[in-house]
């Protein structure tokens, strides 16, 4: 508790003095008295977030699409119907007949693709496997939606500690002003002891237009997930104080890394198009019946096809089309294994500063916070008996703000490794398998 810093015998502040201060102290606690209406928790927040997410619906249509189309490429070609009429008479006297020259023929046949079970089984696999990319970064999208929003929420929620810390700094700056404005007008005191107290003042003012803007700021980042419930007061923070187990099985089980089962996906889907080059090698067969007739004195006649490509140049064609699919392949594994390095890296590195960061805040609150604050007190009792200068009370007490503030601001960046940590891996167990299990093609 603050305790007005003026010698022994100085007069005592008078009422108008006291009655700018409460007007001080009632600003201050103004933004206390706003959270008794419905308060945004962490956990509205994310459920807004994910509401009006669009992100979600369009990796899901996405995932509908492909499985759609994976049962439409398992299904053989359509047939395809053939009508012609050969040896149609332009000129003569059976000009344009289509039945009194003997060689005119009208025709109406079928032709039917014989497609491989095994490739038509290859290409019903290579959208199942995109699918299965679609609901991975499905899973990707949801966990960066719930940790750019608890960040943002986090952001506000100590923004606004920052801004009540130094609003309730200024109602003691204040009282400063007024104890050393009495001291010197009763005689006990120095003008420039009052013109410090102003300047000290001053600059917390500067101090709180910053910080009101950052709090405006970090309002505006919160609505881009949650809307116009970004306006409304927070609630209380939860505790930061563990990561799920998840993140300490990533060594053994990368899988449930979003990004990484997302990366196992897409080398999925790589292998499943050189699955379908293999199966390409070997052309499918055109199957065609024909029927044709000529005039009325013919027989109808039957006509039977087999159409097959030929593969002249198979080594230059085929075989470099498959040889680039296995090439593709071989990318995206490396590209996944690197991946999965820096990932497991980044993840490491967060939870070693998140774990340092606690015993940092713990040092703060154990030592460097109660010396400031009894270096404070000591230079107020000292200028109150006489022995201390304003100046040393002043140096004493930003000494003390700024080391507050400096906490506050670790505090918030481990709220933010925190987040990052929490929200690594999905929140649902059976969001975490949709994008964990490997397929066969991972194999």
């Amino acid at each position: 508790m603050f305790h007005p810093p003026w010698p022994h015998g100085a007069r005592r502040v008078p009422v108008r003095c006291r009655l700018t201060a409460l007007l001080i102290l009632g600003a201050a606690w103004a933004p206390l008295a706003s959270h008794a209406q419905p308060a945004l928790t962490l956990d509205q927040a994310l459920q807004l977030a994910q509401d009006r997410s669009r992100q979600l619906p369009a990796q899901e249509a996405a995932a509908t699409a492909a499985r759609e189309m994976a049962v439409a490429a398992g299904q053989r070609p359509d047939p395809t119907l053939k009508v012609g009429l050969g040896n149609l008479p332009l000129d003569g006297p059976d000009r344009l007949s289509l039945t009194r020259d003997s060689m005119t023929m009208r025709s109406v046949g079928l032709m039917q693709e014989i497609t491989r079970g095994d490739k038509l089984a290859a290409r019903s696999a290579r959208f199942d496997r995109e699918a299965d990319a679609a609901d991975a970064a499905r899973v990707v999208a949801l966990a960066h939606l719930r940790r750019d929003t608890a960040m943002a929420w986090l952001d506000r929620h100590f923004q606004e500690r920052l801004r009540e810390l130094l609003q309730s700094q200024r109602v003691e700056a204040g009282l400063q002003i007024e104890a050393a404005d009495a001291a010197y007008r009763g005689g006990r005191g120095a003008q420039a002891d009052v013109f410090a107290a102003r300047s000290a003042a001053a600059l917390i003012d500067d101090r709180l237009r910053l910080a009101a803007q950052q709090v405006e700021a970090a309002t505006v980042r919160l609505a881009r997930w949650v809307g116009p419930d970004a306006q409304q007061p927070l609630g209380e923070r939860p505790p930061l104080t563990a990561v799920p187990a998840a993140v300490h099985d990533l060594d053994t089980h990368p899988d449930q890394h979003p990004e990484i089962a997302l990366l196992m996906r897409q080398q999925a889907i790589a292998q499943a198009d050189a699955d379908l080059a293999q199966r390409s090698r070997r052309p499918d067969w055109n199957v065609e019946l024909m029927l044709g007739q000529r005039g009325p004195a013919y027989s109808t006649m039957v006509s039977v096809g087999v159409s097959i490509p030929l593969q002249i140049d198979l080594r230059n064609r085929q075989d470099r089309e498959l040889s680039a699919r296995l090439a593709l392949v071989e990318q995206a594994r490396a590209q996944r294994e690197d991946a999965t390095r820096e990932h497991l890296t980044e993840t490491r590195l967060r939870f070693l500063a998140w774990q340092g960061n606690q015993a940092r805040l713990a040092h703060y609150d154990r030592t460097l916070l109660p010396l400031a604050a009894e270096r404070t007190q000591a230079t107020l009792t000292a200028y109150r008996g006489g022995s201390g200068s304003l100046d040393a009370v002043l140096d004493a007490r930003r000494l003390e703000i700024d080391t507050r503030i400096d906490r506050l601001r670790l505090d918030m960046e481990t709220a933010g490794l925190w987040a990052q940590l929490h929200y690594l891996t999905p929140a649902d167990p059976a969001e975490r398998r949709a994008a964990a299990i490997p397929t066969t093609t991972d194999q």
